[in-house]
């Protein structure tokens, strides 16, 4: 009688149990996703852990002039993604953009080579505990606005937020703390450690 009960709530009302390798499957879609990604994401940079590439040729304005806090949509050109960097300084005409974003077209600054760079794990999903949301995977300095890379027209699919009308991100998901933010020295230790002829 119980066998009957799990056969049909397996089956559904006439759906079929899921195969045998569904998880195999599933855990392999992911990853075919996740190596997508990673080769999205590889093509916006210069080098793994750069910041984005330019992908247009100097156009005689201001970056801030597009990219501004929200973004702009150019017709068929394309939406302009929102500045990230809210606390920057020299924002506007002063901004010094380039000294980090290089433009795409550097056909004639390199030479050809074989060159392949470790690939990135875009899945690093870590979280606090068992049940906090996930932590933010990179540093916040110069990423202030979490919105311009997460929200929007500009936001892709992998790092989407699905909660966007939330705007204080830092409250739930927390920055990694790195361990060599902390160094311990002797001098620090001393201050621990009793001495042996009992003298403070």
């Amino acid at each position: 009688m119980c066998a009957v009960a799990v056969a049909a709530a397996l089956c559904g009302c006439g759906s079929e149990p899921p195969p045998a390798d569904a998880p195999a499957r599933s855990r392999s879609l992911r990853e075919g996703k996740a190596a997508g990604w990673s080769e999205a994401r590889a093509r916006r940079r210069a080098y793994d852990g750069a910041p984005p590439v330019i992908p247009h040729m100097p156009m005689g304005a201001n970056c801030t002039s597009c990219h501004s806090q929200t973004g702009i949509q150019f017709g068929e050109m394309g939406f302009a993604p929102p500045m990230p960097h809210t606390v920057s300084q020299n924002p506007g005409m002063f901004a010094r953009c380039e000294q980090c974003h290089v433009y795409v077209d550097d056909a004639s600054v390199f030479a050809e080579n074989d060159f392949a760079g470790l690939r990135q794990d875009l899945r690093k999903g870590r979280r606090a505990t068992d049940y906090s949301p996930p932590v933010l995977p990179h540093p916040v300095f110069m990423r202030e606005n979490c919105a311009a890379c997460h929200t929007g027209p500009a936001a892709r699919e992998e790092i989407r937020c699905t909660h966007p009308e939330r705007i204080r991100c830092r409250q739930c998901h927390v920055p990694v703390e790195e361990v060599t933010e902390f160094v311990r020295t002797d001098a620090a230790l001393s201050m621990f450690v009793p001495s042996k002829n009992g003298e403070e």
